[in-house]
């Protein structure tokens, strides 16, 4: 409901005035509380920033003092036209030479000419069985696959044209793809494996409602059998890829060879004449991006803090985190590693022996060519610079304190995260503070404001009464004269 409120009725006492300076008296703790309130939230995002970046540095020595940085690997091969090589984390070191005698291929037959897509072939059903021809290249025997299970698709006078049974064929996932495609003699149905490899060659049944006892007439003109006779054509036999690596012969169903050695994985693209040369090496670059990663965080991190915990002497202010001993404990912490030696390694014992330095500023710098001279002769004493591992009892490496020390600091129950409770906390009393205030004022007003309204009445009454009595008295004296 709003408060009606009202200047002197009659005395020309201006109350609104008087209660409103009144109030401005009033109101100062409510003022100091909200000032109080903006330096808390300025100081609660500053730590908010600070905790983000604590958390990248983290992340970024975490990922240089993890066991599957150091375990990257990166592939090249001589000619990725015909052999491509794809790594995964820990693959195996090395030099392969590969050759290519074959790739693996599907089976395709395909059905004589009929005058269009919509002939009608014939009514009966089709059985089609995975396996592969013995005795190619003439074969002799079909041998089903091991595991696949042999689909009968059947076909009725209403879905008996040639491509309502290419569809039919499709829909029933019998591991073949049907297709028509159309030459100079007509439309012809192609049929063709869905995967490579000699095992995933097909044989097809076919059964007519009312047999004629033809193969070149109704839907037998749809069987096959490499090893009899059939109208349909195998323009592609169904085989295995061939190749060598390293002198050894290597058979496969597929022109993918997955882990051919550990954690590698040849794609074969075509035939070769010689060796095609492929190489397995660590991933120096992955770890260099890790180390810049590192640097950039750790700078944001420390020129954050520098920032925020400055004094201005020309503007006599000091910065949102001028003096927080949260923020400056980190930042001298973060010096202390830098500053520190360590034992995990026998080669390197200061992030400096490898590159990387601080500067003037308080920020690290990197000379790549020292880091990158580490990497190539010095790998795994460089890792242990970063990491330490079990053959280095009882001392750490400088990725390993970084990673604790941003823990330290965001974790749960970390200095950060306490020192951001502790100011939503302080945030959260303030609000009930001013509350309370808020309350405590509105009575204060409404009761300033009767006490000068009272007053003003009062005061006017005493006016009428003056000028009454000037006017009695006024009249009196006439009568007397």
């Amino acid at each position: 409901m709003a408060t009606i409120t009202s200047t002197g009725v009659g005395s020309g006492l201006d109350v609104e005035s008087i209660v409103s300076k009144l109030m401005s008296l009033e109101r100062r703790p409510l003022n100091l509380l909200e000032n109080a309130e903006a330096k808390l939230q300025t100081k609660f995002s500053a730590i908010g920033q600070l905790t983000s970046y604590t958390s990248s540095m983290r992340d970024a020595a975490n990922a240089l003092s993890s066991v599957l940085m150091w375990k990257q690997t990166t592939s090249n091969s001589s000619d990725n036209t015909a052999v491509g090589v794809s790594t995964e984390t820990g693959a195996t070191l090395g030099n392969y030479a590969v050759q290519v005698q074959r790739l693996a291929s599907t089976q395709t037959v395909s059905s004589s000419a009929f005058a269009s897509t919509t002939a009608v072939v014939g009514s009966g059903t089709l059985k089609i069985e995975l396996g592969s021809w013995t005795g190619e290249p003439t074969p002799t025997g079909f041998t089903a696959k091991s595991g696949a299970t042999p689909v009968t698709v059947t076909i009725t006078d209403q879905d008996n044209t040639l491509e309502k049974i290419r569809d039919k064929i499709n829909a029933s996932k019998a591991g073949v793809t049907a297709t028509i495609v159309n030459d100079a003699s007509g439309a012809r149905l192609s049929i063709r494996s869905a995967e490579t490899g000699a095992e995933n060659a097909f044989r097809i049944t076919a059964t007519e409602t009312e047999d004629d006892g033809s193969s070149s007439t109704g839907l037998s003109t749809l069987g096959f059998d490499a090893a009899g006779s059939s109208a349909m054509t195998r323009n592609q036999t169904a085989v295995n890829a061939q190749a060598t690596i390293n002198g050894i012969s290597v058979t496969s169903a597929s022109n993918t060879l997955k882990n051919v050695a550990d954690g590698m994985t040849l794609t074969l693209k075509k035939p070769t004449t010689g060796d095609i040369d492929v190489a397995v090496t660590a991933d120096d670059e992955a770890v260099m991006k890790g180390v810049n990663d590192f640097i950039t965080s750790f700078n944001n991190l420390a020129a954050y803090i520098k920032e925020q915990t400055k004094y201005d002497e020309t503007a006599k202010q000091g910065a949102t985190l001028q003096g927080d001993r949260t923020a400056l404990g980190l930042l001298s912490q973060l010096r202390g590693v830098i500053n520190e030696g360590s034992t995990a390694s026998t080669v390197y014992s200061r992030l400096s022996d490898v590159g990387i330095s601080m500067d003037a500023n308080g920020l690290l710098t990197l000379k790549e060519s020292k880091l990158k001279e580490a990497l190539t002769g010095n790998r795994e004493e460089l890792r242990k610079l970063f990491a330490a591992d079990a053959s280095t009892t009882g001392a750490s490496g400088f990725m390993d304190r970084f990673r604790d020390l941003g823990r330290s600091a965001v974790d749960s129950e970390g200095l950060l995260t306490a020192r951001s409770d502790g100011l939503k906390a302080e945030m959260e009393r303030n609000d009930k503070s001013q509350e309370a205030w808020e309350t405590r004022l509105a009575l204060t007003e409404a009761r300033i404001r009767r006490q000068y309204q009272a007053l003003d009445a009062s005061m006017s009454t005493l006016s009428g009464l003056s000028s009454y009595v000037t006017q009695q008295l006024a009249a009196l004296s006439s009568n007397n004269n």
